[in-house]
């Protein structure tokens, strides 16, 4: 059965909060509030701050994508998911590259905490190939396959074992929808809309939210282009109109 996302635009969009500071995390969160469809925590802010931003984006009627790209032996790695799904997040990850059998433990046990807990059951994606990463960084790694054909099979080995969707380049989400079709959902950073990519971006396979989202991308997550920007709400705005039409393509 295909998934659909009843969403509007601005739905579509999670904005990383990839700051270090609680005081400046709850002015981009109160600046966007009604403007962005979820709230991303990763590594920097969760490091710095802890589960507390997680309450105060929950408190304000927001949505959380906790982003700690989980990868260890699948024990750990499901105890993990225990505490996240406690913390009552929408939206969490983990590497596919840490292969079926810590995926299937992974969501076995959040669904069962969620059970337990009688919270609704997050979205559990696995990440595919980093944005950061080309053909000849995935060879110095010591894998063998493109990139391309990489996130395609890593894709369809998580959500056979039971991941609601991957984390993949916006380069990618067209192959992943014509080999793996539409029962999963696709969140895709690396969005670098107007060209706003800089000198020290380390993102490589990046591309529009209007690309990203017309070729079948569910979300997409924005965090520069719209921080450093000198107007981000109007930022933001130009953002969701590229999704809404990207939407309109389809």
């Amino acid at each position: 059965m295909k998934i659909t996302l009843s969403k509007k635009a601005s739905e579509r969009l999670i904005f990383a909060l990839d700051v270090h500071s609680y005081d400046e995390a709850l002015s981009w969160i109160g600046l966007l509030s009604g403007q962005v469809g979820m709230f991303k925590v990763g590594k920097e802010l969760f490091s710095a701050v802890g589960p507390k931003i997680i309450k105060a984006i929950k408190q304000r009627g927001g949505k959380v994508f906790l982003d700690l790209k989980f990868h260890d032996i699948p024990n750990t790695v499901a105890q993990a998911a225990r505490a996240v799904v406690k913390l009552d997040v929408d939206m969490f990850n983990v590497h596919a590259s840490g292969g079926s059998k810590m995926i299937r433990e992974t969501v076995s046990a959040a669904h069962a905490c969620a059970d337990e807990w009688k919270t609704t059951k997050p979205d559990i994606l696995a990440v595919t190939v980093l944005t950061s990463l080309d053909d000849r960084d995935l060879l110095e790694i010591g894998f063998r396959k493109k990139a391309k054909k990489l996130v395609v099979d890593l894709a369809r080995m998580a959500i056979t074992a039971g991941a609601t969707g991957v984390v993949a380049s916006p380069q990618d989400v067209y192959e992943l929808r014509n080999k793996l079709g539409d029962n999963f959902i696709i969140v895709t950073p690396g969005i670098r809309s107007g060209g706003n990519k800089t000198d020290t971006d380390d993102q490589k396979r990046t591309l529009g939210a209007y690309e990203a989202i017309s070729a079948g991308a569910d979300y997409i997550v924005v965090g520069r282009p719209i921080r450093a920007a000198a107007k981000p709400l109007e930022a933001c705005r130009q953002i969701t109109q590229e999704i809404a039409e990207g939407l309109a393509a389809r």
